[in-house]
């Protein structure tokens, strides 16, 4: 459960029927499978304090925007930053592949290093001998792998990019997190296929319109229902590439009933925090 909310539904106590002139007497609850999931995890697992990051983007200008991810993840706190889609170039679907290898990447590793955190962060990679794909790369104190490719592309997207092959989780300090990207989180195919991997946190990064807010809502809502899971979502902030001239912002964590813990704002630079249990 995230820290200073009340989201845990009241569980009524079953009558038991006793046989001749006895009392009733009150047995215990079956607990849901929601509520048994989350009692059998807070024995294995610690809390875990997770950001959503707003970084200020340059369209293309990976050095620049490295810094700025550096910058959040130390003013974040946290042990998970999940950064928006394509976050690192803007979403410029021309831009060039970024490698887990770039030394310009070093910035958010030594940032990670010093906060213990792990970044999710939005970026074109490529596979060798294949087109592109919208990636998340996972950078840590230890270094960078590709965690997660776009499963499902709209738009002009899949003119540039492959698809990836099928829903990931990660583990870690015992929390198992799925990951998805933008439209990946309409999609009920990757849905349920996500919810099957057992995961605790949803994270995805998005770019979204201003308008599209209400959407944005309705979707973290269904996923966090559907998996039983927190969910985590990193919504560009400011004008980018793709016709994105204004974009929506409000990077937002819920829990597992689907409830709003905290949201950013609309502003680049902006981050939201919360502590999940």
């Amino acid at each position: 459960m995230a820290a200073a909310t009340g989201d845990r539904e009241r569980v009524e106590q079953p009558t038991t029927r006793s046989e001749g002139n006895e009392p009733a007497r009150r047995g215990p609850a079956a607990p849901t499978s929601l509520e048994a999931k989350a009692t059998r995890l807070r024995e294995i697992r610690p809390p875990l304090t997770i950001a959503v990051a707003q970084p200020r983007c340059r369209p293309k200008d990976v050095p620049s925007n490295a810094r700025a991810h550096a910058s959040l993840i130390r003013s974040a706190r946290a042990r998970v930053i999940v950064f928006p889609e394509l976050s690192l170039t803007g979403y410029e679907l021309d831009a060039e592949p970024v490698s887990r290898d770039d030394q310009v990447l070093m910035t958010i590793v030594e940032a990670c290093a010093e906060a213990n955190s792990v970044a999710l962060v939005g970026a074109p990679v490529a596979d060798i001998d294949s087109r592109p794909h919208i990636g998340t790369l996972q950078i840590g104190p230890d270094g960078i792998d590709v965690a997660y490719r776009k499963c499902y592309l709209g738009g002009e997207e899949p003119a540039r990019f492959a698809p990836g092959a099928g829903p990931v989780a990660f583990e870690l300090d015992g929390w198992r997190i799925g990951l998805g990207i933008c439209k990946d989180t309409s999609v009920e195919q990757h849905i349920l296929a996500t919810a099957a991997l057992d995961v605790d946190l949803y994270a995805a990064g998005l770019v979204h319109l201003p308008s599209e807010l209400d959407m944005q809502e309705n979707r973290a809502i269904r996923i966090a229902r559907a998996c039983a899971a927190y969910v985590a979502f990193a919504s560009f902030a400011g004008p980018t590439g793709g016709g994105f001239d204004h974009t929506a912002g409000v990077s937002s964590i819920w829990t597992t009933h689907g409830n709003a813990i905290t949201r950013a704002g609309s502003q680049p630079g902006e981050l939201a925090r919360a502590t999940l249990s």
